[in-house]
């Protein structure tokens, strides 16, 4: 069960609101693959969470690249993850469900994404869930992202409560080491291939999926 002093729920985006992850993996393994690097499905699970133009930069310091610009590589990944959501993105689980719960008890609600606003925009659009929102932050232009606690943060503070009176939802280790940085309570819901690795212990609760979500609020 909750504690009595926590006052918001922040979600993270990918993995969380939307099953975009394969779709980022298979996205940056077309850009990569395209630019000659030997990099395989396994290797892009290393960056999951991370921003694109981190993710970038982690691959070019790795498998240097002639002419290398980060932001048109960057581009050319998030195109792609764009297309998708337009064409067939569906919200993972139990979503809906979830944030009416948090509305309904009286939760505020926030945002906290490694992807740019025009991935945030798209998705929000499409599901039609923008309203749920009380706070929407992307680390898009922050000095750092995820695993760095700054977009978390910045959320908290735009939901005017303290971190401390936060629970955040992550699929990912980086946005999980974010989290709880942040000093915020984190729910984790690893990928169905993780999802029993001993990593997660990191989180306090651990969830298959968002459906399991109103176990832990009563």
């Amino acid at each position: 069960m909750l504690s009595l002093a926590l006052k918001a729920v922040i979600f993270d985006m990918d993995g969380v609101l939307i099953d975009s992850e394969p779709v980022w993996q298979q996205s940056e393994l077309d850009v990569f693959s395209s630019l000659g690097l030997p990099i395989s499905y396994q290797d892009t699970l290393q960056t999951t969470g991370l921003r694109v133009d981190q993710l970038v930069e982690y691959w070019y310091q790795r498998y240097p690249w002639e002419n290398y610009d980060n932001a048109e590589t960057a581009t050319q990944i998030v195109n792609g993850v764009i297309e998708f959501i337009q064409t067939d993105a569906k919200p993972m689980r139990g979503v809906i469900e979830a944030l009416q719960i948090c509305q309904q008890q009286g939760y505020r609600i926030g945002l906290a994404t490694s992807s740019s606003m025009s991935l945030v925009d798209a998705v929000l659009d499409k599901f039609e869930i923008r309203h749920f929102f009380q706070a929407i932050e992307s680390a898009e232009h922050l000095k750092y992202g995820k695993p760095h606690p700054e977009v978390y943060l910045n959320c908290a503070t735009r939901l005017g409560v303290a971190p401390s009176e936060c629970i955040a939802i992550e699929d990912s280790m980086n946005g999980l080491i974010a989290a709880r940085a942040a000093n915020m309570l984190a729910i984790a819901i690893p990928p169905h291939e993780q999802q029993h690795d001993v990593k997660w212990m990191l989180a306090h609760y651990r969830l298959h999926d968002l459906t399991e979500f109103s176990t832990i609020l009563n």
